[in-house]
């Protein structure tokens, strides 16, 4: 016999005496997937991301920013054409390789510069530097440090709009690394058996830091195994914009539409190391350039070429506004200002109570 499926738990139950339930909130409009992007849109996007990420390398290698940077050149395909499907009151959880996904969701190209810069006019006030971007006002709840760390956060978005049928959704980006957490496993039981309202989108690039995909899993179709929860599951080509926003777009379509979580396999790759600290000693020269070979930003401007929807000028403008606008950020941050000592303990402890 079938188990029934069970609803998720109602939070507040046991401490119903403790305290007063708190005032419903009000219902929100339900939100509505937006028109399909162009390729003139999807292009756009992956140049910004290009730029922004190129010019992050050159300014690292100047010492001009420090800490932990993981680049995501390769990979726009991912973040354009998924982002392109979600409407703007959808939710968005991100990885420590969050910048693309930040910009691509409309996240300003100043705001992420300058918290890379750690100055207090970044989307963290430059207290969370490259692995925390964050923007509420755009629901872009993080870039996290912590390898499968946004799933269960994502699984408590989702869950809370399912709770207040909202019709929103929220997209979870996560590596091929994190499918091997169990916090993936348990978001995605949990998602499957509450009808959680989750997209699941795992940005499989075949190595987990310096660990080939086949050297960590037995079974290595990623798709067919989130399957086996129960929820609709494929692989795309990740270096193919078009081909992403079309599967994203179905994707986003089915959970809206009540059907549950869905799961894509966006199998891409990252053409620099795992992180500006990764010598990249675990793959060969040839691998990369063969994957270079299939760049999604030359790959989708060279089929916009032979459709006669794009010539040299039209790309050279764009590519122009897209490094206008990353430099352009790159100056505003160079002049923004450090956060002031006094402010040094704000969101550390409480600030102190007033006498009565």
């Amino acid at each position: 016999m079938t188990p029934a499926r069970q609803s998720p738990p109602r939070p507040g139950r046991r401490n119903a005496r403790a305290a007063a339930p708190a005032a419903p909130a009000p219902p929100a409009a339900p939100a509505v997937t937006p028109p399909a992007p162009t390729r003139l849109d999807l292009l756009r996007t992956m140049l910004l991301v290009r730029h922004f990420e190129e010019r992050c390398f050159e300014l690292y290698s100047g010492r001009e920013i420090r800490g932990f940077l993981h680049l995501y050149t390769g990979e726009e395909a991912v973040a354009a054409g998924v982002t392109a499907a979600l409407a703007p009151d959808d939710a968005v959880v991100s990885t420590y390789r969050d910048h693309g996904h930040a910009l691509a969701r409309g996240v300003p190209a100043d705001a992420v510069m300058a918290e890379m810069f750690g100055k207090a006019t970044g989307t963290s006030g430059g207290r969370g530097g490259s692995m925390h971007i964050f923007d509420v006002s755009r629901r872009f709840y993080g870039g996290n440090a912590i390898v499968g760390g946004g799933l269960p956060l994502a699984a408590g978005l989702a869950l809370a709009d399912r709770m207040r049928d909202t019709g929103r959704v929220t997209c979870c980006f996560f590596g091929d690394g994190a499918f091997a957490e169990g916090e993936f496993h348990e978001t995605a039981n949990l998602a499957a058996l509450w009808r959680l309202p989750l997209l699941l989108a795992c940005e499989n690039n075949l190595y987990a830091m310096g660990t080939k995909l086949a050297h960590e899993h037995a079974v290595t179709d990623l798709a067919l195994r989130a399957a086996s929860y129960g929820m609709p599951a494929w692989s795309v080509d990740g270096m193919d914009a078009t081909a992403v926003a079309l599967a994203a777009r179905q994707a986003v379509d089915g959970v809206r539409g009540g059907g549950g979580p869905y799961f894509l396999e966006l199998r891409t790759y990252r053409f620099r190391a795992h992180s500006m600290y990764d010598p990249d000693r675990y793959r060969s020269k040839e691998e990369i350039a063969r994957w270079r070979a299939r760049d999604p930003v030359t790959a989708l401007a060279a089929r916009m070429r032979v459709d006669g929807e794009l010539d040299d000028d039209a790309l050279k403008k764009l590519e122009d506004l897209a490094a206008r606008e990353v430099e352009d950020a790159v100056e505003a941050a160079r002049a923004a200002p450090e956060e002031p000592a006094a402010d040094l303990l704000r969101h550390v402890v409480s600030p102190a109570e007033e006498p009565a």
